[in-house]
């Protein structure tokens, strides 16, 4: 039986260190890290890791969020392992995803990743939908003057926060209008 461990951060600036030392804590013989989205199911190092993994042997995930980010995935993957005669171990949601138990808690928990995933998505959309109504307020020749400025800013020398002030057009909006 192995022990093996997987991790995962969503980008490059953030420290997988953490997750590796929990994993190592926990007896993990090889772990496979990653610098990944959750979003995306096919990612690199998860698929080394599920492939190399064997009958009576144990994956250990320091959080899992750090697995999959939707259910359907984390489901999908809990079965394939379980059918390999695999267990699935989440360290710090304390989970065994060997016991009838643990199978209840990995489903809950991992309804409650997506929620807050979709949630996220949505207040984006939200704040998107916001300024695009502003601009809908603006005087339309306010923001076409502005978006002129902002094209010649090289040569007029003025800087976003120049260009805000003269037309009245938020500098936040900028990043949406162009």
């Amino acid at each position: 039986m192995a022990i093996i461990g997987y991790g995962r951060v969503s980008t490059i600036d953030h420290s997988l260190d953490l997750q590796e030392e929990k994993l190592k804590e926990y007896g993990c013989e090889k772990i496979f890290m990653e610098k990944q989205s959750g979003a995306k199911s096919d990612r690199e190092e998860l698929i080394k890791a599920l492939d190399y993994l064997r009958e009576g042997d144990k994956l250990f995930v320091y959080k899992i969020d750090r697995l999959a980010r939707s259910t359907f995935d984390l489901q999908k993957i809990a079965k394939d392992l379980e059918e390999r005669g695999i267990a699935l171990v989440l360290i710090k949601e304390q989970i065994d995803f060997s016991t009838p138990s643990g199978k209840l808690m990995f489903t809950m928990l991992g309804a409650i990743a997506e929620f807050e995933r979709d949630l996220i998505k949505d207040r984006t959309t939200e704040g998107r939908e916001r300024v695009r109504h502003r601009v809908n307020i603006w005087d339309e020749k306010d923001v076409k003057k502005a978006l002129k400025l902002y094209d010649e800013r090289e040569s007029n020398g003025l800087s976003v926060n120049d260009i805000a002030k003269m037309t009245g057009v938020p500098r936040s909006t900028f990043h949406y209008l162009c």
